[in-house]
């Protein structure tokens, strides 16, 4: 299974326990930067008596269990170096470096500590904020209003034309790599919806009824990737977005430089390879 799954294993909570053991993980971030023990190399998610013990600490927020550890998210002050013995990086340096179960978990922590560092103070008044009782939420004790922690739905959409694949480049991505298309849903969209939208505003293509994939949660910084196979219905290719530098039909034996494993991008472009070359 990919990364930012739930991991086996994990009870996902909200409600802060009274007490905490020393062995509780410390998952803690300083603004989009995970704090982990030995090296970003060779990084080890610390416990809370180790951290206690480096004078890290911050607001706490409860993220659940695992095989019975308790997690916990830890939003620091920003610091520009961390304690002798303790290395710091964005998220991506740790991938495949962290098991997945654990990446995971971070992914979950980060997205939580950065809604809860952005939603300290009302939206509508301003006033300061309070956690919710009974769910993770943020109440405005003036006006009453709730703010949940964001998740943004964004589909994926791999195009099919026989034994042919339609993938695209976007200027941010590697040199020559090519993906499937993606984009985030509007206000008043169903999926289906966006995915027409989408491969006709990128690459001026029509297509049929999307068949879902899989979806992933990606914590950068909350989005979820929702992935579906499209069958071509129509058009030729087109480029108007000027987010798209090239996209091109692929025969399945002349793929370009894909993405890497740990994207549901390349998931489905495997799985949809292998579904379109058996007999």
């Amino acid at each position: 299974a990919p990364p930012m799954h739930t991991p086996p294993g994990f009870t996902p909570a909200h409600r802060l326990p009274a007490v905490l053991p020393g062995t509780a993980l410390g998952f803690v971030f300083s603004g989009a930067r995970l704090v982990v023990r030995g090296s970003v190399e060779s990084p080890v998610i610390p416990t809370l008596a180790e951290l206690d013990a480096a004078g890290l600490s911050g607001d706490r927020h409860y993220l659940g269990e695992i095989d019975g550890v308790p997690c916990i998210a830890i939003a620091l002050a920003t610091i520009e170096e961390p304690p002798p013995g303790f290395a710091m990086a964005g998220l991506r340096s740790y991938f495949y470096r962290l098991p997945e179960p654990l990446l995971a978990i971070a992914a979950r922590a980060f997205q939580i500590a950065d809604w809860d560092r952005s939603h300290r103070y009302c939206g509508r008044c301003g006033t300061r904020t309070r956690d919710g009782d009974g769910e993770r939420a943020k109440e405005c004790p003036s006006g009453g209003l709730v703010a949940y922690p964001r998740v943004s739905p964004a589909m994926m959409a791999l195009g099919t034309r026989g034994r042919e694949l339609l993938l695209a480049r976007s200027a941010r991505f590697a040199s020559g790599v090519y993906s499937a298309l993606a984009g985030f849903v509007e206000p008043g969209e169903t999926i289906e919806d966006c995915i027409r939208r989408e491969v006709r505003e990128e690459v001026g293509v029509e297509v049929g009824e999307p068949v879902y994939f899989a979806s992933q949660s990606w914590a950068f910084p909350h989005s979820l990737m929702i992935a579906y196979t499209v069958e071509y219905a129509g058009g030729a290719i087109r480029l108007d977005d000027p987010e798209i530098e090239d996209a091109r039909w692929f025969a399945l034996d002349a793929l370009p430089k894909l993405p890497p494993s740990v994207s549901i991008a390349r998931r489905l472009i495997d799985a949809t390879v292998e579904r379109l070359r058996a007999p």
